[in-house]
């Protein structure tokens, strides 16, 4: 999440002057993701990830350069001098400032991750000591400057982000950078912003670690420091958590309820370029007497597509106690911690808030719905169920066939070839024996993972999708099949195809699938 405050008591951090001699020392020494997961073993390297460190040191025991780097960088643990030499560039390394020596021994001042890109390109991402979210030292820092390493939101906003060649994209409220590195390695310009300077600092740090080309980096709030520039890609991972105040900077946005997110949503159509895209993760407020649709389409700006989802849903009991859990609130004073959660249930009360939804939302600049040639399209679903990622692939695919419902009716449709998508299954649900099945299923096993009930003939029809007839003949041949008027298949039978379509089940043929058959027939 990105910070909207400058106070911090935390130390300098190092500069990158000898940064590619650093990261040559780690590479060398498999200081990676796999390089990781080779010499913890599953069970040690899934315990750090909850923050449980005994496995680890208990497989680092011995004196090879990658176990004195995970003392070091994700153990925060002290080691010999000797040691640490024998495993980076120490003299570069204390003059940079990423370690500071003491009697016979050196410590790390920032935590290191070793990170693997979307094309396995290994990365590093740098944070705060005790701050890589599932860290040695976990989260519940107060430091309001704090900057934390990577987390589950980060990873998920950097899956969804739609990967695709730009010139210019815009990382707000950076923190540690790992929007601004994916972001890198295809857009053109990079401009990270962030209100806390120390974390333009981390990605700075994280960048260059990395080997990655370096970014604009800008301090300030929301869109603020960027003034009147536009952006083909627009990422944020803000700091979304709805609470009675600034309490944390990594996660308390400074403003009352959801406005954060509302407004950074709101502000975010006039910063794009056409055709543009801006992603970011949120919390919304289920409020009594309100659909929470309703609320998020109140926020989707003029002249943009949204495809809004809704992941997860907490009732504000759960939710209060998850986020002073995170700032380490349970485990002091039992008074002043029943004090906090009842100044966040008086806050929640006095907003008629009932639960928090948590999700992405995703919007599109689109020119033809800026000029009122075409309605925009604003889908808000509900899906909690798991998901494949990466989801950049899907996320624009969504839009592109929104694109085609929106210029195709119903004769349209069915003159048109359609394709079965790849990894759908059919399945049938009955009981034992049933000489029918009571349903048919249609299931993705990729993206979105969605599965949606068809009837027999709308089953039919995606079976044959081949791209070699048009929807209308295939139609015409069920008709024959089955004994049904094929007038009434081609009247009802559209409404079917396109939620095929909206939902990626169906995809419009392309030349060259099928032999190209374009007769559609009448209606």
């Amino acid at each position: 999440m990105g910070h909207v405050s400058t106070t911090s008591t935390t130390p300098s951090l190092p500069v990158p002057t000898h940064a590619a001699r650093l990261r040559e020392a780690l590479l060398a020494a498999d200081f990676t993701a796999d390089g990781l997961l080779d010499l913890l073993g599953a069970q040690a390297y899934a315990a750090l990830a909850r923050s449980e460190t005994v496995p680890a040191l208990r497989a680092t025991r011995g004196d090879s350069p990658l176990e004195t780097l995970v003392r070091l960088f994700l153990l925060q643990r002290a080691v010999e001098h000797e040691r640490a030499a024998a495993a980076v560039p120490l003299e570069e390394a204390l003059a940079d400032g990423w370690l500071v020596r003491e009697d016979d021994t050196v410590y790390a001042t920032v935590d290191v991750r070793p990170y693997g890109g979307p094309d396995g390109e290994d990365w590093f991402i740098v944070s705060d000591l005790g701050c890589a979210v599932g860290g040695a030292g976990g989260i519940g820092k107060k430091d309001e400057g704090v900057v934390l390493g990577v987390g589950g939101a980060s990873t998920t906003l950097a899956g969804i982000t739609v990967r695709k060649p730009v010139a210019t994209a815009l990382d707000l409220g950076t923190g540690s950078g790992i929007q601004a590195l994916h972001a890198a390695q295809h857009a053109t310009l990079v401009t990270a912003t962030d209100l806390n300077p120390r974390a333009l600092d981390f990605t700075r740090l994280t960048l260059a670690l990395s080997g990655a080309r370096g970014a604009e980096l800008l301090e300030g709030s929301l869109f603020e420091p960027v003034d009147g520039d536009t952006y083909d890609l627009i990422v944020s991972n803000p700091p979304f958590v709805i609470s009675p105040g600034a309490g944390l900077t990594y996660r308390d946005g400074g403003m009352g309820g959801d406005d954060l997110c509302r407004t950074l949503v709101q502000q975010a159509g006039e910063r794009l370029n056409d055709g543009g895209y801006a992603q970011f993760l949120a919390n919304w407020q289920h409020v009594e007497g309100e659909e929470w649709q309703d609320r998020l389409r109140s926020w989707v700006p003029r002249g943009c597509d949204a495809w809004i989802v809704q992941r997860e849903v907490q009732d504000i009991t759960q939710y209060t106690e998850l986020w002073l859990r995170d700032s380490g609130e349970h485990r002091g004073d039992p008074d002043a911690y029943r004090r906090a959660y009842g100044r966040w249930l008086d806050e929640f009360e006095a907003r008629k808030t009932k639960a928090i939804g948590f999700g992405w939302i995703t919007l599109r600049k689109n020119p033809a719905v800026a000029s009122g040639a075409v309605e925009p399209s604003i889908v808000l679903e509900e899906w909690p169920h798991p998901v494949e990622q990466p989801l950049g692939d899907t996320v624009r695919a969504h839009f592109e066939r929104q694109d085609y419902l929106r210029g195709h009716d119903d004769a349209a449709l069915l003159a048109d070839r359609f394709v079965l998508a790849h990894e759908v299954v059919q399945e049938q649900v009955g009981l034992p024996g049933a000489e029918d099945p009571e349903h048919v299923l249609l299931r993705q096993n990729r993206g979105m993972r969605r599965a949606t009930r068809v009837d027999h003939v709308a089953a039919g029809f995606a079976g044959v999708c081949d791209g070699t007839l048009s929807a209308g003949r295939i139609l015409d041949a069920i008709g024959q099949i089955t004994g049904e008027d094929p007038v009434m298949l081609r009247d009802r039978t559209p409404q079917a195809i396109r939620l095929l379509v909206e939902e990626g089940f169906l995809l419009p043929a392309q030349d060259g699938d099928g032999a190209g058959d374009v007769d559609g027939g009448t209606a």
